[in-house]
């Protein structure tokens, strides 16, 4: 088969904001709490700086879209993240936080990028990195026949609206329905769906 690439600037869109009933959970779990430390998986950005550290929490941030492109994103994207020493090379370079250290994490739709053997390994440390109790908020897309998905930088409005920004349209590893997700998160306390009315799907996990 021949290789394909990871995305497309097709279909390009501009930013528009959307009501999130997860982010709002998020929030909401996290109310009265000070001092907390949150991850948040899609890069840097003044919006997520400011409303978080106005709730006086800490963030770290990282873009791992972004990470997996320039580690892998010549040729083959997923058959290079499938080589022997893909999740090495990934986690030698993205995730480099103490066991424990998070009490939080936006994880956005970053998972649906990873082909499995990454997929596992950030799963595994993603789980050392947050606390048992943190709070997980990722999303999917909702249609699991296609071929083509819009990915997206997240930035964070107030605690219910997002503000989406393109970043083009990709091919994902794989998307996962309901049940997929739920195996996905099956080491975690509780995972919570959130209905929407467009094509993103949110959940909220509890380590």
């Amino acid at each position: 088969m021949p290789a394909r690439d990871s995305y497309s600037a097709t279909g390009r869109e501009q930013a528009f904001s959307r009501h999130s009933s997860g982010l709002e959970h998020f929030f909401g779990c996290l109310h009265g709490e000070r001092g907390l430390t949150l991850l948040d998986l899609s890069g840097a950005s003044q919006s997520n700086v400011s409303f978080i550290t106005g709730l006086g929490h800490r963030l770290y941030s990282e873009d791992l879209l972004a990470s997996l492109d320039q580690l892998f994103g010549t040729g083959d994207f997923y058959g290079n993240q499938c080589a022997p020493d893909g999740l090495e090379r990934f986690l030698a370079h993205s995730l480099n936080l103490p066991e424990g250290s998070c009490d939080g994490a936006l994880i956005w739709d970053l998972l649906e990028y990873l082909a499995p053997p990454l997929l596992k390994g950030v799963m595994d440390r993603l789980c050392r990195l947050v606390k048992p109790g943190a709070y997980l908020l990722a999303v999917f897309h909702g249609d699991e026949r296609a071929e083509r998905v819009p990915s997206y930088f997240y930035r964070i409005a107030d605690a219910r609206t997002l503000l989406l920004a393109s970043r083009g349209l990709r091919i994902p590893a794989q998307l996962f329905n309901n049940r997929a997700i739920e195996k996905l998160f099956q080491g975690f306390a509780t995972v919570k769906f959130f209905l929407t009315r467009d094509h993103l799907r949110e959940v909220a996990v509890r380590r």
